[in-house]
């Protein structure tokens, strides 16, 4: 289930290069991760998640979190910022 968070938030990432890049300087709440993304595009950002102990939520499709992110395509990563 996609958190209303996410979907009203404009602190946001989307896209597995922002949320990395967010990532590296520690600012996240919470990732998700689309469950119909490939692995090997996703896996840097679920393994810097568990070392860095940052929630992560699956959403059911790339379409749906794309949607949900306010773009007409899929998106495999986005994540909520810290302020």
């Amino acid at each position: 289930m996609l958190d209303e968070a996410l979907k009203k938030s404009k602190n946001r990432t989307v896209g597995v290069k922002q949320t990395l890049r967010a990532l590296e300087k520690e600012s996240l709440i919470c990732v998700y991760v689309a469950r119909d993304a490939e692995s090997h595009v996703v896996r840097p950002i679920l393994e810097q998640c568990r070392n860095k102990g940052i929630q992560v939520q699956e959403v059911q499709n790339m379409l749906e979190l794309g949607k949900a992110c306010g773009i007409e395509v899929g998106a495999a990563v986005a994540a909520l910022l810290s302020e």
